[in-house]
């Protein structure tokens, strides 16, 4: 038999202590700081390698769009254009992305909680 990983407890079980919410807050920040850390990394070596920038130009260029600031740098090629362009887009996503990781234990929390008490008052 296969066993699977719970990740939140299910809406039947009790609420889970807050020390453990707290545990499981900061797994989920780590998770999205390596989130970062990985679209940065992705955005710093394309930057570098293919629109020839050097490496701090670069880190300020991919943490720039990463943010959503905008481009810091002027590009030439095209090959540089085309990286920059679909870097933007995966930039959207993993802001996105990052976003629902750090929330979903607090929404969950609140969520789980509000049909503990829609229970406990229907009884």
């Amino acid at each position: 038999m296969k066993k699977f990983i719970v990740m939140f407890e299910h809406k039947k079980h009790a609420l889970l202590p807050f020390p453990l919410f707290l545990a499981r807050m900061l797994r989920y920040t780590i998770y999205s700081i390596l989130l970062i850390c990985f679209s940065l990394a992705v955005g710093v070596s394309g930057y570098h390698f293919i629109a020839k920038l050097s490496w701090i130009d670069s880190l300020y260029n991919a943490s720039m769009i990463l943010t959503g600031m905008g481009p810091a740098a002027e590009l030439t090629t095209s090959p540089a254009k085309v990286f920059a362009s679909i870097y933007a887009l995966f930039s959207g996503i993993a802001f996105l992305s990052t976003v629902a990781v750090i929330f979903a234990p607090l929404v969950h929390r609140f969520m789980h909680k509000m049909h503990l008490e829609n229970d406990n008052s229907s009884g």
